[in-house]
């Protein structure tokens, strides 16, 4: 008898944490009666407005309009993308000089790629220029819609041709980045050049 004495403790035990357990959850949990004022629709909106501002980072004069990239998308990092522009500036560019369709054509939307895709075809491109520096000189536009979000650069890069550094030659350029807004890729397209 003395087996089933102790499977009875056990269960007291058990119980004993059990009900521990649920008074420290009502506890910290509490519970709700039916009674609690609801909040409003705009309580909520200032509490999303609020919540938006808190978490916008300080950001460059030149880089203002990026907080309507924070406000449609929870995961936007304004330097992230921003490296992230001029990685594939360098990275587009590079491609085009080499004549490399392939890795163009995962990078661009379709109707960039078809003019590139035509430069290339008229060797409009030179395999003997390579990138000497690249600045992102601020943000021109940020526009967004239900489906996607477009970032548009301005950009000034300098090229040398051959190697020889005295033949630097300065371009601006205004590039447009998109995206859709449910993708988690980290991948952004040029849309527009």
């Amino acid at each position: 008898m003395i087996y089933g004495d102790l499977q009875f403790i056990d269960i007291i035990i058990f119980a004993g944490i059990a009900a521990f357990l649920i008074y420290r959850l009502r506890n910290v949990l509490g519970k709700r009666r039916g009674f609690e004022k609801l909040q409003s629709k705009t309580e909520i909106s200032e509490i999303n407005e609020a919540v938006i501002k808190k978490t916008l980072p300080n950001l460059k004069d030149t880089e203002t309009k990026l907080s309507l990239a924070y406000e449609v998308m929870p995961n936007f990092d304004h330097k992230s993308f921003l490296e992230g522009a001029k990685f594939a500036f360098e990275t587009i560019i590079n491609a085009f000089n080499q004549g490399d369709k392939k890795t163009l054509k995962n990078l661009l939307t379709k109707d960039v790629f078809a003019s590139f895709d035509k430069a290339i075809d008229e060797n409009n491109n030179n395999p003997n220029f390579q990138f000497y520096s690249l600045v992102i000189d601020g943000v021109e536009d940020v526009v967004s819609d239900k489906v996607k979000i477009k970032i548009t650069l301005k950009i000034t890069s300098e090229q040398f041709k051959d190697g020889d550094e005295s033949t630097i030659s300065k371009k601006q350029d205004t590039w447009t980045f998109e995206k859709k807004l449910n993708d988690n890729s980290p991948i952004w397209f040029l849309s527009s050049i």
